[in-house]
């Protein structure tokens, strides 16, 4: 039994990592502005983290949403404005950055931050 769990464990090493507390997330994020791929869409989406877990989202359509975000179950979530439904990630910080998988609607998205990319985050919706 011992050498099927390493042989699963093996084959599927991205069960085997443990994903990132909410102390961990906010030590790596605060301050920071990252940018975010899909397998799909090469430019996901951008997000600023901000003190006191606030953030700023945008999809570089220059629309941002102000929100939050907080640890639940062993996820990160984020409650923005104006939207009544949580997003949770299971986060995990791999050597090429951060890889979150979307658990509030489970198989369907999983973004990765891009390295060394510094992009803006362009909220033309928000007045000075």
């Amino acid at each position: 039994m011992r050498s099927l769990l390493l042989v699963l464990t093996l084959a599927n090493p991205a069960t085997a990592q443990d994903s990132m507390t909410g102390a961990e997330f906010d030590a790596y994020v605060t301050g920071r502005t990252i940018t975010f791929r899909t397998d799909l869409n090469p430019s996901y989406g951008i997000e600023r983290y901000l003190p006191g877990r606030r953030v700023m989202w945008s999809t570089f359509d220059g629309i941002c949403q102000y929100g939050v975000w907080f640890e639940s179950k062993g996820d990160i979530c984020f409650r923005y404005e104006h939207d009544p439904e949580h997003k949770c990630w299971t986060i995990y910080d791999e050597p090429g950055g951060l890889r979150g998988v979307f658990t509030t609607r489970p198989n369907t998205t999983v973004i990765y931050e891009i390295p060394d990319r510094e992009d803006l985050l362009i909220c033309n919706d928000l007045s000075s």
